[in-house]
């Protein structure tokens, strides 16, 4: 008997199993994004790729029923080839040598080269899928059925969501492919974390807050604005608790020039906000009053600090300097070893630095000293934290300004101890 066009049936099966296996791990690993963008871009063929890719349930059905049916056809007729030809014996032989031909023709080498190649492959496949699902749209509604029964039995909810720790880890799987470089991706996070942060994380704390008393001389206002270089200030009544609004260096210039005598005229309404406020939502907010600078309040009302728009932008590309500002060095490391780290530096900065993760009420290395002393620090105050000394090196204003941290093997202690300058 001539098995010639078995034989050929056979190959074009092989070659069918190699297709819908192919097919498979391009639709499963295709950059959907990817296909948005050329399909935005006019390509037709992306279009039915992605419509196909969003639907992907029943491309999958479409897919693996078209595979089984290509893969026991060919088995089937292998048998009866080898039967024909070799006896008894051909049957184990047939599935010895079909075993071989599936796995390495009609699966791992056309799933290794669709792999390679997703978007391209998907795209060129596509047509020929978009046929078979017509074809089997009665199997696949029969599936789509079977599957919303086992939904409701097992309880299967499937989640598409991605949390914020998973959008960080694509971020720096993407940027260490070379995607896009260390600042891009020093963005894209920030951006992501700058929902989380509080106005309380950023704010100027009162004992640093600059800001001139309603009855000040213009003399005195001058001189506060060339001492401090600042483009605006608050103004007080009273005492700092009781903030009425801002002043401008521009209108106090233009007053000046025009023999303005006091500050009541050009004051403008403070943007008063609570420390617990996102700083996406303060944001907005100084966005609508077309202001750049907001009063951050306790809950009895007095004033806990001020956030300017700048430092809310600083969260998301690091810091601005301008020409009058001081550069602070926050973190130093010394030739000897240890750090002298500057108490107004953020805590979890800190920590992220001995590679230590712990969660504080406080946001600052101050708060955190203080914390950990259980007083006002003073000078030459000592505690060990971990593997960590710290000592207070400079402290003013009831706070401390400065500690220097000697880091020692991890194999201290975990508990914190504290020993106060006696």
């Amino acid at each position: 008997m001539d098995s010639t066009p078995l034989i050929i049936v056979l190959v074009i099966l092989i070659a069918m199993s190699a297709f819908f296996s192919a097919t498979e791990t391009a639709f499963s690993s295709c950059n959907r994004i990817r296909l948005k963008n050329m399909a935005n871009g006019g390509k037709k063929m992306a279009k039915l790729a992605l419509k196909l890719c969003e639907n992907y349930d029943t491309v999958l059905s479409t897919i693996l029923v078209g595979n089984n049916i290509v893969n026991i056809a060919s088995t089937s007729i292998a048998t009866v080839v080898f039967t024909n030809h070799l006896g008894d014996i051909g049957v184990t032989i047939s599935t010895i040598v079909m075993t071989v031909v599936v796995l390495i023709f009609g699966e791992i080498s056309p799933k290794s080269i669709a792999k390679e190649k997703a978007e391209s492959f998907a795209i060129l496949s596509a047509p020929v899928l978009q046929v078979f699902v017509w074809i089997l749209t009665p199997v696949n509604f029969l599936f789509k059925w079977w599957k919303m029964l086992l939904t409701k039995v097992f309880h299967l909810h499937r989640n598409d969501t991605f949390t914020e720790e998973e959008l960080i880890t694509i971020v720096d799987e993407v940027q260490s492919d070379g995607v896009f470089d260390q600042h891009e991706g020093a963005l894209i996070r920030s951006a992501i974390e700058f929902n989380d942060l509080d106005v309380e994380d950023i704010l100027i704390p009162r004992v640093d807050v600059i800001a001139v008393e309603k009855d000040a001389s213009m003399q005195e206002v001058t001189a506060m604005f060339r001492e401090h270089g600042y483009s605006r200030m608050p103004v007080y009544e009273e005492d700092i608790d009781h903030i009425i609004g801002i002043i401008h260096e521009k209108d106090f210039n233009r007053s000046l020039t025009d023999g303005v005598s006091d500050l009541s005229s050009i004051i403008k309404t403070a943007t008063i906000v609570t420390k617990g406020m996102k700083i996406s939502k303060l944001l907005r907010l100084l966005q609508y009053n077309k202001t750049h600078l907001a009063v951050v309040v306790d809950e009895f009302g007095g004033t806990v600090g001020i956030v300017t728009l700048e430092d809310i932008l600083e969260e998301l590309v690091g810091e601005i300097w301008d020409e009058y500002d001081e550069v602070v060095e926050e973190f130093i490391k010394n030739p000897d070893g240890s750090y002298s780290i500057s108490c107004n530096a953020n805590l979890d900065k800190m920590l992220e630095l001995f590679h230590i993760e712990q969660e504080y009420d406080s946001s600052t290395v101050n708060g955190w000293v203080m914390e950990e002393l259980g007083k006002v620090p003073e000078i030459g105050d000592t505690f060990t934290y971990r593997n960590l000394s710290v000592t207070v090196t400079k402290a003013e204003f009831r706070r401390a300004i400065e500690i220097q941290i000697v880091v020692h093997e991890p194999d201290l202690p975990a508990s914190s101890e504290t020993k106060n300058k006696s």
